[in-house]
């Protein structure tokens, strides 16, 4: 078995986004989604924003970030600009009911919300129970008290230095199916990406930086 050995200071985006550039591959295409081609270069800008735009709303180190949204790159660009950040980002069904929705909210204490604009009805309907929710961003276009993710990416600059996160830091939670009850915010660490990238896809798989991906599973 390789030894993987990682510093006690580690952020897996500087691995999983900045390396990419840092090492030439800016101009390879990261992402395919629908006919649209988003590349590695273009992915470490919209997450930098990313994570500044959500800075700049008071999202702080450990902070939980709520992302109820469709597969699509603006996920990955909040998802990995709040782990740059050493927030908390936790990806969410877009499929569940609203007692699940406001379950999980109040449970994770999420400071930020982010929806397409088709599910800002439910979250009218949720925003009185959500005593913890500072900020709704919507992808497309909300009604007055929410804040177009547009228009923040834009507002913010591309360049970011990740937080000081230890590898053995929170990245990001999943939420369990609940099977034996209350769905339960499953904690995953700074390092494990690495640990699982290096020992199976890149060990067992064989994957390397010529293979293209499908996701069948959604990244929830």
């Amino acid at each position: 078995m390789r030894d993987i050995r990682i510093a006690d200071t580690y952020n897996l985006v500087t691995t999983f986004v900045d390396d990419h550039v840092r090492e030439g591959r800016e101009n390879r295409v990261a992402i395919y989604y629908g006919e649209t081609a988003v590349t590695y270069g273009e992915v470490y800008r919209w997450v930098n924003r990313a994570g500044n735009a959500l800075a700049s709303l008071g999202v702080e180190m450990e902070n939980r970030v709520f992302l109820l949204l469709p597969d699509s790159p603006e996920l990955v660009y909040l998802f990995f600009g709040a782990m740059k950040i050493g927030a908390v980002p936790i990806p969410m069904n877009t499929r569940l009911t609203p007692g699940d929705y406001r379950y999980m909210l109040n449970d994770s204490r999420a400071k930020v919300v982010a929806v397409p604009a088709a599910m800002v009805p439910l979250m009218e309907e949720l925003k009185p129970s959500l005593p913890f929710v500072r900020h709704y961003v919507v992808v497309g276009d909300g009604p007055p008290g929410y804040l177009n993710l547009g228009e923040l990416l834009a507002a913010a600059s591309p360049e970011l230095d990740p937080a000081p996160t230890s590898k053995d830091d929170v990245a990001h939670w999943l939420y369990s199916s609940g099977s034996t009850g209350a769905p339960k915010g499953v904690v995953h660490l700074h390092h494990d990406w690495l640990y699982c990238c290096e020992l199976y896809a890149r060990s067992i798989l064989s994957i390397d930086e010529n293979d293209v991906s499908i996701s069948v599973s959604k990244l929830f």
